[in-house]
């Protein structure tokens, strides 16, 4: 989730029983509830690093008690520089929080367990995922429900805080509301996610492929990667199916990029639920949604299995779920390798193509003739 949703969240949840701990308790769920994205530090050493960092050691169980003791610490010792400043020659006797008692430090940092702990499970169910055992795994874990940013969540949120402001009680009253009205997102989310998995086989129709290998798990409510690739793809080069998989859309909850992951490449495609042609009692049932299908090719090159040896191709397919190769040679017999994320690709992507230079989730290499790394780049 953005900044934003975990701010809002934490305003919230300060309005909640938690508040009862004592003064200081709502600066520590601000603090808590955003202090696993303290790893933005690490664009400093340029967004390859950022990618290799981000989402892991702040979002493990060692990252969740640390930040948590630091941002106690941190309204720990703000407090006592106040109270110290409020009690000087000219005490300023409206001082906020004058009559609140304050919160006890291993109070502070029980609550900001509370707000780091909630900030990554609002993480996980989001398409990018988090690195939720980090450091003892690197490994990716995620559920897919959610976007980066829910606009709903947003709304309900701002609404909460927004509205009830007379008293306590209506305060408290409408954080209850607020976090029921979540749960029911949340739950609508993870439903409509099942029904777009279940969804694959009438959305894709005769050109899905039977499974590469029948014991090999996909389509999973929680689904981890990096993992490696099915030990029974055909030596005969048959096209067969891989792995499968929905992302949420920003707008609706039942809206889905559905991804099938197949040997020799990816396809995808933007589901409606509430299309009529998923119904098979419908009267548009005979229609075939498949004949829309977004086909994009994964082809491992030698060039290709070199550019994944560079420090970028391990940082970027160690990152990304569905990574797709693909590889361009020039005249001069340098080869142009771009690797993207199939997740957050609006659609075909070619190797000459261009494309922004701020993103993430592509990255290129280029290889001399005589092998020699050239150039390695996220975006262009």
């Amino acid at each position: 989730m953005d900044n934003l949703t975990h701010s809002l969240f934490a305003m919230t949840l300060a309005r909640t029983p938690l508040s009862r701990a004592g003064r200081g308790t709502t600066v520590a769920l601000l603090l808590a509830s955003n202090a696993p994205d303290i790893d933005i530090v690490a664009t400093a050493g340029g967004a390859a690093n950022y990618l290799a960092w981000h989402r892991g050691l702040t979002h493990g169980p060692l990252g969740i008690f640390g930040l948590a003791v630091v941002s106690a610490g941190l309204v720990w010792l703000g407090r006592r520089q106040l109270d110290r400043r409020n009690s000087g020659p000219n005490p300023n006797p409206s001082a906020a929080g004058a009559t609140t008692p304050d919160a006890s430090f291993a109070m502070l940092v029980a609550v900001s367990v509370v707000g780091v702990l909630l900030h990554v499970l609002m993480d996980l169910p989001t398409s990018y995922g988090i690195r939720l055992l980090a450091p003892f795994t690197w490994r990716w874990f995620a559920v897919d429900w959610m976007p980066i940013i829910d606009i709903y969540l947003v709304i309900a949120l701002v609404a909460g805080l927004a509205f009830g402001q007379r008293s306590p009680e209506a305060r408290r009253r409408n954080a209850v509301i607020v976090l029921l009205l979540m749960a029911v997102n949340y739950g609508i989310r993870g439903v409509s996610h099942h029904q777009a998995l279940e969804a694959i086989p009438r959305v894709f129709g005769p050109t899905l492929p039977q499974r590469c290998d029948p014991a090999f798990p996909s389509g999973d409510a929680l689904d981890s990667w990096p993992r490696p690739a099915p030990a029974a793809i055909p030596a005969s080069g048959r096209r067969c199916l891989v792995d499968v998989a929905a992302m949420p859309s920003f707008t609706s909850p039942f809206r889905w990029r559905v991804i099938v992951q197949v040997s020799n490449g990816y396809e995808t495609r933007d589901v409606d639920l509430l299309d009529p042609r998923l119904r098979a009692d419908s009267p548009a049932a005979s229609e075939a949604p498949w004949r829309t299908t977004t086909r994009y090719p994964n082809v491992w090159t030698p060039a290709a299995a070199r550019a994944a040896t560079t420090r970028l191709g391990q940082i970027f397919l160690g990152f990304s779920r569905f990574p797709a190769a693909r590889s361009l040679t020039d005249d001069s017999g340098v080869t142009s390798v771009r690797f993207i994320d199939m997740r957050f690709s609006a659609g075909p992507v070619t190797v000459d193509q261009p494309v922004s230079r701020a993103t993430l989730f592509t990255a290129s290499v280029r290889i001399g003739a005589d092998g020699a790394i050239l150039q390695e780049s996220l975006g262009r």
